[in-house]
């Protein structure tokens, strides 16, 4: 029974939950025991609610009574601990958050509770959310379900582990550079970013603020698409969050492709890609075929540009945004009890010092050398600038097909410890995922396919703005013919 409990996607657990075919609390107290039974050997969640089981009381008592309930009443969710959640420890995986409570709720976990969704706590992350692989965590290194050896992926690690070892049915990540859709791909899920301003910002821990946005992480298509319409729209505490209304996008899932135009960018596909990688991208283009798609080649020149543009905005954001972080109002504050301050310079680098982790500390410097005079028109600037040229690349581009297919990484999962000394190559892992937060656009990962050593590989798809169920489409057509959902991670069977 636990199994089949947890083995059930958010769709169908919600149906019967509203059928009253089993209870909220029944539910919830299965993937609980599931994260009693692995969390010690996945490290999927940094705090785990006390209240999960109280949370699904109520939607009980609410079905008894007749009352009304959400479209996801019920379903437990796993959150990103990049969310603000009133009451519930909230530590973007820092030792300068490490005891932080607040007194506020994201949005995004707002319009969640909303809807019936219950909240089974924060899951672990690349510190701050910089990092490809979860290794960067204050709280220790988080571990792929499917192999305990490899990484997760990054900065969203925590969120997939949880979905992919059936700690939680969904869970909700942060999308940088990539961080919802590569760790979707290495963990065997559907991770989706929306359109920059679908969803609003507003509680989520800063990182970047040009290039952030929220979205699910889950075991099909179409719990992603019914997540993403509980959590989109516009909300007056973000100003930058679209005015725009939300599709029915999960009522609205069809396999039938006939018309639809898939780009195949060469700039993708050249030297550097995996072989399983590349052998798992043409099948899915087979398939995508043979639904009625027409395959169409494209250029995309500055592509070999995405990464560094990235890695100087992103840097430049994270310096301002991380500035707030000084040991004074709230955050990490060294002991100064046996030996204080000479001055304040001293005292905000021991604060700083003690509570950022290397790699934040390696981001905050590039920033704020490329922001500083004399360097930020030949840095900043001039990345803001190419930038504007990607976006309008990709605005050509969607000019000749509805979608784009393409790798979501160059290689499946890699080993625990091989990239966290070389950051270069650890950045060049993000080659096909940037180019979306750069441009503002729409991007997924879909599950496709498995390496010769069975560690899973998924495909991405790209959309122009605002056009989600394009992809979302393209993206089910390839779900339901491989028909992989029920795939088990090894690891925990």
């Amino acid at each position: 029974m636990s199994k089949n409990i947890t083995e059930l996607d958010l769709s169908t657990l919600v149906e019967k939950i509203g059928k009253k075919e089993i209870s909220a609390e029944k539910v919830t107290a299965e993937f609980k025991s599931q994260i009693e039974k692995l969390n010690t050997r996945i490290n999927a969640f940094i705090t785990v609610s006390d209240d999960c089981l109280s949370q699904a009381k109520e939607i009980d008592r609410r079905l008894a009574n007749g009352e009304k309930v959400g479209r996801l009443a019920g379903a437990p969710i796993a959150i990103k601990d990049m969310f603000c959640t009133k009451g519930l420890r909230t530590t973007a995986a820092s030792k300068m958050l490490r005891n932080f409570v607040p007194t506020y709720s994201a949005t995004v976990v707002e319009r969640l509770r909303a809807e019936g969704a219950i909240v089974m706590g924060k899951t672990n992350q690349d510190e701050f959310a910089m990092g490809s692989s979860n290794e960067t965590s204050h709280f220790g290194a988080c571990r792929n379900p499917w192999n305990f050896d490899y990484v997760p992926g990054g900065s969203s690690g925590g969120s997939a582990a949880a979905v992919s070892a059936r700690m939680s049915c969904a869970a909700v990540g942060t999308d940088t550079g990539g961080s919802i859709r590569q760790p979707a791909n290495f963990c065997h899920l559907v991770g989706v970013k929306p359109t920059y301003g679908r969803v609003s910002r507003y509680g989520i821990v800063a990182f970047a603020s040009s290039l952030d946005q929220a979205g699910p992480m889950t075991r099909t298509v179409r719990d992603a698409a019914l997540i993403l319409e509980v959590i989109s729209g516009h909300d007056e505490k973000d100003t930058t969050s679209a005015t725009k209304d939300v599709p029915k996008w999960s009522e609205n899932l069809s396999a039938q492709l006939r018309g639809m135009k898939i780009g195949m960018p060469v700039e993708y596909f050249n030297h550097g890609i995996a072989d399983d990688v590349r052998a798992t991208v043409m099948r899915a283009a087979d398939i995508l075929k043979a639904q009625g798609a027409e395959l169409v080649e494209l250029s995309l020149p500055l592509t070999k540009f995405a990464v560094p543009i990235y890695y100087l905005i992103a840097t430049c954001e994270a310096s301002s945004n991380l500035a707030r972080y000084d040991g004074v109002r709230y955050g990490h504050r060294a002991d100064f009890s046996k030996q204080a301050a000479a001055d304040l310079e001293e005292f905000y680098s021991r604060n700083r010092g003690e509570g950022f982790g290397s790699e934040v500390k390696r981001r905050i410097v590039l920033g704020t050398y490329a922001l500083s005079s004399g360097y930020y028109d030949a840095y900043y600037k001039k990345a803001c600038q190419v930038r504007r040229l990607l976006r309008q690349d990709f605005i050509e581009a969607f000019k000749k097909c509805d979608v784009i297919l393409s790798p979501a990484s160059p290689t499946p999962a890699f080993k625990i410890g091989e990239r966290i000394d070389n950051p270069l190559e650890m950045y060049l892992n993000d080659i096909y995922t940037t180019s979306a937060n750069l441009a503002g656009i729409p991007g997924m990962s879909v599950p496709a396919g498995f390496s010769h050593n069975k560690l899973p590989i998924g495909v991405q798809f790209l959309a122009a703005h605002f056009e989600e169920q394009k992809m979302l489409n393209a993206a089910f057509a390839i779900e339901q013919n491989l028909k992989l959902t029920a795939e088990v991670p090894y690891a925990i069977q």
